[in-house]
């Protein structure tokens, strides 16, 4: 399992971090087969696993039931778990004790927090829980800004350097900048210590995380332009396709799929 100080020295070293996202202990032992550096058990479940309209109806006992299945896959990787959408930003007590929460009952690595919370990311680093930040575009936050290119004129890429700064400062252990301009993103990868994972945020991070079910073509209906597809899991429609077929035909089960064995005689039948 990669830990902290080597996912630290792998910035140092130009040893690019490879970052997936898994939702359960298949997707989890298939990330770990791959050798995989990290894994980010992302609320993005709510959208391409629950089929919710938004991450934002994701909750933290769903985080926390797709956590513990994705560790049991991935018992030797290192796991990141979303603080999902109206577990912080309440009161700072709150907060603390819904991130605590969050962090023992996974068993994760570290948690990620979406927004420069820099008095939790202080708190909750004061007592041991480590923190990624993520920047940019939040997707619990689209409601108010949209699906759109974050941080696109000088003032907005200023400030996102400042909130970058800012959430290392706090403790922050690793940094995920989502759908800002590669310029930008390279800007605050060379001004910051810690690991900064991109996500349509070009290739000067010293990371690339995409969503599993994108990079697969697993059910996704819209595919953001920074998502390259490495596999098809959408032909598995066409295996269901055939055996829906061949079960109404009387073709499956064959004999090679039957239990051969006589136990009852010909007056039982």
């Amino acid at each position: 399992m990669k830990t902290i100080k080597q996912l630290l020295s792998m910035k140092k070293d130009n040893e690019k971090i490879s970052m997936i996202t898994a939702y359960d202990y298949p997707s989890a032992k298939q990330a770990q087969n791959a050798q995989i550096d990290t894994i980010l058990v992302g609320d993005s479940l709510g959208m391409v696993v629950l089929g919710y309209d938004s991450t934002v109806e994701v909750t933290i006992e769903d985080m926390i039931h797709h956590a513990k299945a994705v560790r049991r896959g991935a018992p030797d990787t290192f796991v990141v778990v979303d603080v999902p959408f109206g577990a912080i930003g309440i009161d700072l007590a709150t907060d603390i004790q819904h991130s605590i929460k969050l962090y023992k009952d996974t068993k994760a690595n570290a948690i990620k927090i979406e927004g420069a919370h820099v008095e939790l990311i202080e708190r909750c680093t004061k007592i041991g829980i480590p923190i990624v930040s993520h920047l940019g575009l939040m997707p619990q936050s689209v409601g108010i800004t949209g699906y759109k290119l974050q941080g696109s004129s000088k003032e907005a890429g200023n400030k996102l350097i400042d909130e970058a700064k800012q959430v290392e400062q706090a403790g922050a252990v690793m940094l995920v900048l989502e759908a800002i301009p590669s310029d930008l993103a390279k800007v605050i990868s060379d001004k910051l210590t810690i690991p900064v994972i991109g996500i349509g945020a070009g290739k000067d991070t010293d990371g690339q995380v995409l969503v599993y079910h994108d990079m697969l073509n697993y059910g996704s209906e819209h595919i953001a332009k920074f998502v390259k597809q490495y596999g098809d899991f959408s032909k598995g429609e066409e295996a269901l396709k055939l055996y829906n077929k061949e079960v109404k035909d009387g073709i499956f089960p064959s004999e090679a799929h039957t239990y051969k064995k006589k136990i009852m005689g010909e007056n039982n039948a």
